[in-house]
C-alpha cells in the first residue's frame, strides 16, 4: 500500500478501540515537527498516548492511517512503546524504516540516580569539599588583603587613591537618595506600628525608647548593609566578573598588576569608610520618618522627641552601630571580591556569582548583627 499525500491541515491524531483480542490503537495525520511544534498539540498527544497505555496490557498498534512520518513523531512514538517493538504493529514499509532507523540511533535516557546512603555520603562530602574551598578562597583574600594594606601604610604616596575615591562617589554618595527613602519609610511604618500599642497603655512616652533604641542601634546599620548589599556588593561582583569574562583578569596577571591591591582593597576601604557614613544617614531619615508619625499619630512633638532622644539613647548605641558598620561594609566588599573572582568566563556563571554574593552578602550581615547583639548585649542598654 502506498501511504496517502501529504496534506498540510493533517494534525496527528490518536484514536483506540478495545476488542475481544485486545485494544488497538490507530494513529493518523502527520506525525512531523512542524504539526506538533505547538504547546496545545504536545500536551494532547503525550495525554492521549498516556490513557491508551493506561488500559491495561499490551495494545496492538496500527499506522497505515498515518500520512507522513519525519524522525520527530517516530521519536516521540518509539518512547511511547518503551523503546521496544509492539507485539503487532501494522505500517507501511517507508515508516517501518523510519522507526528502525529511530530504534537504531536512539540513546538510551540515563538511569535515575538512586539517593543511596553511599550517594548521599558523596554528595555530603562533595558539599563540605566545596564550602572548605570557598573558606579557603576566602581566608586567603583576607589575608591578601591584609599584605595590601602593609605595602600601602609603607609606600601611601604611590597607592590606588583615584580608585578609592571613585568607588567612594558610586557606593556612598549615589546611595544617598534610596537610602534615606527606604529610611524614612521604615520610620513611618515603625511608628505607627508601635503607636497603635502603646495607646492601649497610655504609654506615648516610651515611643521615643523603642524608636531610638531600634533604630540607631539596630535597623540602621543593618538596613543600610541589606541595601548597600544589594546595590554595591552585586556591582562589584558582576564588575570584577565582567572582567573575568572578558579576560582582563588574564592580561593583569601577564603585566603583573596585583589584582588584590588595584581590585579588592580600593573597594574594601571605600566600603568600609562609606557603611558609616551611610548609616548614620539612613538613621538620621529613619528618625526623622518617626518623628513625623509620632507627631501625627500621637501628638508627640519633634521638641519633645529631640530633647528626650539623648536621655533615652546612650552614646554607646551609636558607637555601636557605626562599630558595625565597619564590619559589614568589609564583609559585602569581601563577599564580592570573592564571587567575582571566583566567575569562570561565561555569562551563565556571572549571574549566578552576582546571585550568590547578594545573598551571601545579606545572610552574613544579618549573622553577624545577632552575634554582636549577643556580644555586646550589655552595653548601651
Amino acid at each position: 500500500m502506498i501511504p496517502r499525500p501529504f496534506t498540510v491541515d493533517s494534525s496527528p491524531l490518536v484514536h483506540h478501540e478495545t476488542a475481544p483480542s485486545g485494544t488497538m490503537i490507530t494513529l493518523s495525520g502527520c506525525w512531523t515537527a512542524a504539526q506538533m511544534a505547538t504547546a496545545p498539540t504536545w500536551r494532547r498527544l503525550q495525554s492521549e498516548l498516556a490513557q491508551c497505555l493506561a488500559t491495561g496490557g499490551e495494545p496492538n498498534w496500527d499506522l497505515r492511517s498515518l500520512q507522513r512520518l519525519d524522525h520527530i513523531g517516530a521519536q516521540v512514538l518509539w518512547a511511547a512503546w518503551g523503546r521496544q517493538w509492539p507485539r503487532q504493529l501494522l505500517l507501511h514499509d517507508a515508516h517501518r524504516a523510519m522507526l528502525t532507523r529511530v530504534a537504531r540511533y536512539s540513546i538510551a535516557p540515563p538511569p535515575t540516580p538512586r539517593d543511596t546512603p553511599w550517594a548521599l555520603f558523596l554528595g555530603l562530602g562533595a558539599a563540605l569539599w566545596q564550602a572548605g574551598g570557598q573558606v579557603r578562597d576566602l581566608i586567603a583574600l583576607i589575608g591578601q588583603l591584609l599584605i595590601d594594606i602593609v605595602r600601602l601604610l609603607r609606600a601611601p604616596g604611590k597607592g590606588p587613591w583615584r580608585d578609592v575615591s571613585g568607588h567612594l562617589y558610586h557606593i556612598g554618595a549615589t546611595a544617598l537618595p534610596i537610602t534615606a527613602l527606604v529610611g524614612f519609610l521604615i520610620g513611618v511604618v515603625l511608628a505607627y506600628l508601635m503607636s497603635l500599642q502603646l495607646r492601649q497603655f497610655g504609654a506615648d512616652a516610651y515611643i521615643v525608647d523603642i524608636l531610638g533604641i531600634s533604630l540607631i542601634r539596630e535597623l540602621g546599620p543593618v538596613l543600610a548593609a541589606i541595601l548597600i548589599a544589594g546595590r554595591s556588593g552585586s556591582a562589584i561582583t558582576a564588575q570584577i566578573g565582567v572582567m573575568r569574562v572578558t579576560e582582563e583578569l588574564d592580561a593583569m596577571r601577564v603585566l603583573g598588576i596585583p589584582r588584590g591591591y588595584r581590585l579588592v582593597m580600593p573597594r574594601a576601604m571605600a566600603l568600609a569608610l562609606a557603611m558609616p557614613l551611610l548609616t548614620l544617614w539612613t538613621t538620621l531619615a529613619a528618625l526623622l520618618g518617626g518623628i513625623l508619625a509620632a507627631d501625627l499619630a500621637m501628638g508627640v512633638t519633634p521638641s519633645y522627641f529631640l530633647a528626650t532622644l539623648p536621655q533615652a539613647v546612650q552614646i554607646s548605641n551609636l558607637t555601636l552601630a557605626m562599630g558595625k558598620s565597619v564590619v559589614f561594609g568589609l564583609l559585602i566588599a569581601l563577599i564580592g571580591c570573592h564571587y567575582g573572582l571566583r566567575i569562570k568566563p561565561n555569562t551563565e556563571s556571572l549571574g549566578q556569582g552576582t546571585t550568590a554574593s547578594v545573598v551571601t552578602s545579606i545572610t552574613m550581615v544579618i549573622l553577624v548583627d545577632a552575634l554582636f547583639a549577643v556580644v555586646f548585649k550589655d552595653i548601651g542598654i
